[in-house]
């Protein structure tokens, strides 16, 4: 069974000044699942991302990745191994193509990522794969359309291809449909959904119709601790989540059925 475990944490502790933002946190992420964090504001979720990504240094805990302690090791170390991060704001070139934003992040594969002064005409090979991972995204029309005429919710697509571009072995989402509108929302589920296929995808959304047509398991977060785990189905009925989600987020809880 702990073949299955991708990535671990035990005891994961983070303080800041005598607050405890994360609580001893155990996370058990399975291989080839989708599983999410939630949680209400303030419950630590961002955080344990930082913590997960070295953007953050834990004070205490572990963190194991296949089952080898990574808690030490830095961001990009992190990011070779195949943990790969997009953030809550979507970061992408926004005077560049949508095809050219892909073909930065493709562009560490062949040396020459800070090579400045060499032709453009370089990167030429590295487009057969940037039109793949467009074309996975939804993306293929948009090639050679500058970044910043995108909606919203297609750049948040874009930033999930150059993700893909990494390579990743586990893919961390921070809040990937926050201030869509409804179309722009099933659009990215049902991106996740596709690109879950083949990979693992662990994800931190508010949105409660997202997290309970995709995730396979839900980690609920309070006040930095983990309050209950499992399936959307008992996770939405457990008595303590209803109770920490008060008010308008019991409403998004009940309704998601």
């Amino acid at each position: 069974m702990s073949e299955q475990i991708i990535l671990e944490t035990r005891a994961l502790t983070k303080e800041f000044k005598g607050f405890v933002a994360v609580d001893r946190v155990d996370l058990k992420v399975h291989r080839g699942t989708i599983h999410a964090l939630i949680g209400p504001n303030g419950a630590g979720k961002t955080t344990c991302f930082n913590l997960l990504t070295k953007f953050l240094a834990p004070t205490s805990g572990q963190i194991l990745f296949k089952g080898e302690d990574i808690t030490r090791e830095a961001p990009a170390h992190i990011a070779r191994r195949g943990i790969i991060r997009s953030f809550q704001i979507s970061a992408v070139f926004p005077h560049l193509t949508v095809l050219e934003n892909v073909r930065v992040a493709l562009q560490r594969k062949l040396g020459t990522s800070f090579h400045f002064w060499r032709s453009d005409a370089t990167l030429k090979p590295l487009d057969a794969r940037v039109m793949e991972l467009l074309r996975a995204v939804d993306l293929e029309e948009y090639a050679q359309t500058p970044t910043v005429e995108l909606s919203y919710g297609r750049k948040r697509a874009l930033e999930i291809a150059t993700t893909l571009a990494m390579d990743p072995e586990l893919m961390l989402l921070d809040e990937p449909t926050q201030g869509m509108g409804l179309e722009d929302v099933d659009r990215i589920r049902q991106l996740i959904k596709k690109v879950a296929a083949d990979r693992t995808v662990l994800m931190v959304e508010h949105n409660m119709s997202v997290v309970s047509s995709i995730a396979d398991t839900i980690t609920v977060l309070q006040r930095g601790a983990t309050l209950a785990e499992g399936p959307y189905a008992e996770v939405s009925r457990n008595a303590a989540v209803i109770e920490a989600y008060m008010g308008t987020a019991n409403v998004e809880l009940k309704g998601a059925h």
